[in-house]
């Protein structure tokens, strides 16, 4: 293995044992406090960087179900269901985001996150109505 290739190696493997150590602190944080918004966030982000997509998920449902008229919030449910394969459930819930506010149509055209929605009839509907 080359210098470079072991250095991208070393790197990947520090950030996985940083997003683990991550995860394992805001879950803690989010057993004692189940209702701390930040810290529910912050652990769907890093379940997701960890390809721990049902549980990016299942954070993302307890956050709309906390906060229920976050645009964000609904964004991010939306992101994890497109992860999960849910494409559907994932086009109403960006739907659900729009109206609730969510404005940022460049952003959601390409974030990798929603990428299996961009063949999805549905999703290019929803972009050509925002366009």
């Amino acid at each position: 293995m080359d210098a470079l290739a072991l250095t991208t190696s070393c790197a990947a493997m520090m950030d996985r044992i940083g997003s683990e150590f991550l995860a394992s602190i805001y879950s803690e944080e989010v057993r004692r406090r189940p209702e701390n918004i930040d810290a529910l966030s912050e652990l769907g982000h890093v379940y997701t960087r960890l390809g721990q997509y049902e549980d990016g998920l299942a954070v993302d449902l307890r956050l709309v179900a906390i906060a229920p008229e976050d645009p964000t919030a609904r964004y991010n449910l939306a992101c994890s269901q497109a992860l999960c394969g849910r494409a559907s459930a994932a086009v109403d819930s960006l739907r659900t985001a729009v109206v609730l506010g969510y404005d940022d149509l460049k952003f959601m055209a390409e974030d990798e996150d929603l990428l299996a929605l961009r063949e999805h009839p549905d999703f290019q509907q929803l972009l050509a109505e925002l366009s």
